[in-house]
């Protein structure tokens, strides 16, 4: 799990940069837009749009935007139709990547992707070429700061968390797939505010990478994350402290 720990912190600072670009706000609206199409308005028996707006609202999004996408999404009012498309590939040194996109235009995001892993040394493949080194989980985050780390831990395991662990600022809890949404309402009724919850792919294992390798990842990832097509970017590349310093 340390890689991903340390993979989910790339992530984080990643995402903070898109925020500041007004490229996360497009991906959060895609996000809510296509849950409300799949699972219906009401995000009380919808918890993929549950999810959805939790995060928009941790990254300060306004509620008339968070409702018009709701709207857009649920036919109330016109917005773009997105499918959900997933690519799978190998960045430099055979690390593992998974690629999640919400697009209106198959052959613009297929090609827009294709050109991402290129560009970086990496090769697109094909379907399942490497889903089978990931496992779908649920991931859920609390700041660490003023918590009573027992009674986190406690509310977690018994609603069904398979691991708790404290990740720099926060702590992460980690569900199997279908104990998500119950875990994360557990942590919630036990007092706890969550900072992000979300579905993940975590690796089986870790692919070490360095050097001039490691540097073609993170391009790898910081060009698909800059598309606005791509919702999420998951990868088993371990990137030392080190490395990751020596980088930038």
């Amino acid at each position: 799990m340390a890689g991903h720990s340390k993979w989910a912190n790339i992530k984080r600072r990643k995402g903070a940069q898109d925020a500041v670009r007004g490229k996360l706000f497009t991906k959060l609206i895609r996000e809510i837009m296509t849950a409300a199409q799949l699972g219906g308005p009401d995000p009380d028996a919808n918890p993929r749009l549950r999810a959805a707006i939790d995060k928009a609202r941790s990254n300060s999004m306004p509620r008339d935007n968070i409702k018009r996408a709701v709207d857009k999404g649920s036919g109330n009012l016109d917005g773009a139709n997105y499918e959900e498309i997933r690519f799978e590939g190998y960045g430099a040194g055979g690390v593992a990547v998974i690629v999640e996109c919400l697009s209106d235009n198959r052959n613009r995001t297929a090609g827009d992707v294709r050109h991402a892993f290129s560009r970086s040394n990496g090769n697109l493949g094909t379907t399942g070429c490497v889903g089978y080194m990931f496992n779908r989980k649920g991931l859920i985050r609390v700041l660490a700061d003023g918590i009573d780390e027992d009674e986190l831990m406690m509310a977690a395991l018994e609603a069904g968390a398979e691991d708790v662990t404290l990740q720099e600022d926060a702590y992460e809890i980690v569900t199997d797939f279908p104990d998500f949404e119950a875990c994360r309402a557990a942590i919630v009724d036990a007092g706890f505010e969550p900072s992000d919850a979300e579905l993940t792919f975590i690796a089986d294992t870790d692919a070490s990478v360095e050097g001039k390798h490691a540097k073609s990842v993170l391009k790898l990832v910081e060009m698909l994350e800059d598309l606005d097509d791509v919702q999420n970017v998951f990868t088993n590349a371990d990137i030392d402290d080190a490395t990751l310093a020596e980088l930038g």
